[in-house]
């Protein structure tokens, strides 16, 4: 089980404290692999118009990642592991490598089933832009293409200092036609990751760890202020009609909670579904879909369901995850062993179900059955699907 960190393409670390594999490698005999590979301007900033020496510039940081899983393939097998039943997973950004990965002929071979935990990747920003934002970086470093060379032994403050404040610098890999030459699901699956069985899911309140962390303001949002702040997100929809539905649909919900389920809705849950559609639509291999609905007691519960809760629950880590599942008791266990039980099937089979969950049906564009993980777990078809067609038609 080979896991990709999160922080988008721009920071983090696998050797994070969060992402401890023991308690899931010895619960499932398995062993886990943890990865750190190039970020940011270092391993996605478009250079390629300063020649073939930098051919691989946009995509360096995901090329890392297929190097670790040569490696995996060359030398797991010294550890235990099988090179022939390699999953990747990842969350959010760690998502997003995952759906990288999935499109990547260079990959082909390399992974065997993937996960991807709150970071949809349907399609990566164009290179064009990537580039010129290369290009004011080179300039502000005082280089041109006669001296980009000297860009390898400039210091890294000095490049980071440069790419501050220019967007698209190092933001994540772009179509190079080289290394990317589709996106991971757009206009449809790519073709490289046709046979790769998929489970692809994610929180349904992500924003109270992203924008909550960033305006605490939004946990004090009331009916009379939630139009104008939800307009703000997510501007030119019909919010009135959107609130009122949730209203409608889900009166238990308070007015945060309404904000930030909506704004889950629209992004990642939407992505998410995106993703799973154009799986299933493509054939070759199943694609399972799941849902984390446990409200932590984090914050006196105001945090909902928030991105980035299901790390700990996914590696068995709920005692070393306080900050994000509140203390260690049987509910979160019960969460963790839900969790992490099925991660483990899905690694071993291909197919996540197991004892500690009803029957999970694959996803289908016809039955769109997503497994909903909380103190009671059950299967839902399509969930909130009304609201999101309103949030993303």
């Amino acid at each position: 089980m080979v896991w990709f960190h999160g922080g988008g393409f721009s920071t983090g670390s696998g050797s994070s404290y969060a992402y401890d594999g023991v308690r899931l490698a010895k619960r499932g005999d398995v062993v886990v692999v943890t990865v750190n590979h190039r970020l940011n301007m270092f391993g996605y900033m478009n250079l390629t118009g300063y020649g073939d020496a930098f051919a691989d510039s946009p995509a360096a940081g995901i090329l890392d990642m297929v190097q670790s899983l040569q490696w995996v393939r060359d030398n797991i097998s010294n550890f235990g592991g099988d090179p022939n039943n390699v999953l990747i997973f990842g969350e959010s950004g760690g998502g997003s490598k995952v759906c990288t990965l999935m499109s990547m002929p260079a990959a082909r071979g390399l992974f065997h089933r993937a996960v991807v935990q709150s970071g949809p990747r349907v399609q990566h920003p164009p290179a064009t832009a990537a580039a010129v934002a290369a290009g004011e970086v080179v300039a502000k470093l005082g280089l041109s293409s006669s001296t980009i060379e000297q860009i390898r032994t400039i210091s890294v403050s000095e490049i980071q200092a440069a790419a501050e404040g220019v967007p698209l610098a190092g933001s994540g890999p772009t179509l190079d036609g080289k290394n990317l030459i589709v996106h991971p699901f757009d206009p449809v699956a790519a073709p490289a990751g046709a046979t790769v069985p998929l489970l692809i899911g994610c929180n349904r309140t992500e924003g109270t760890s992203l924008a909550g962390g960033r305006d605490a303001t939004l946990f004090d949002i009331t009916w009379e202020t939630l139009p104008e702040r939800l307009g703000e997100a997510l501007p030119n929809r019909d919010v009135a009609a959107i609130i009122d539905a949730y209203r409608t649909n889900y009166p238990n919900m308070d007015a945060p909670e309404v904000y930030f389920t909506a704004q889950s809705d629209a992004t990642f849950f939407a992505g998410s579904i995106t993703v799973a559609d154009r799986k299933a639509e493509q054939g070759g291999a199943p694609v399972y879909f799941y849902h984390l609905d446990w409200t932590t007691p984090v914050h006196d519960g105001k945090r909902y369901v928030p991105h980035a809760l299901d790390i700990g629950m996914v590696f068995d880590n709920v005692a070393k995850s306080e900050s994000m599942s509140g203390p260690p008791g049987p509910e979160p266990q019960a969460i963790a062993d839900q969790m992490s039980e099925s991660w483990l099937a899905f690694a071993r089979t291909g197919d996540p179900n197991n004892a500690q969950v009803p029957e999970w049906p694959a996803y289908t564009l016809d039955n769109r059955a997503m497994m909903v993980f909380r103190t009671d777990p059950g299967v839902e078809i399509d969930i909130r699907a009304t609201e999101r067609s309103m949030l993303t038609g």
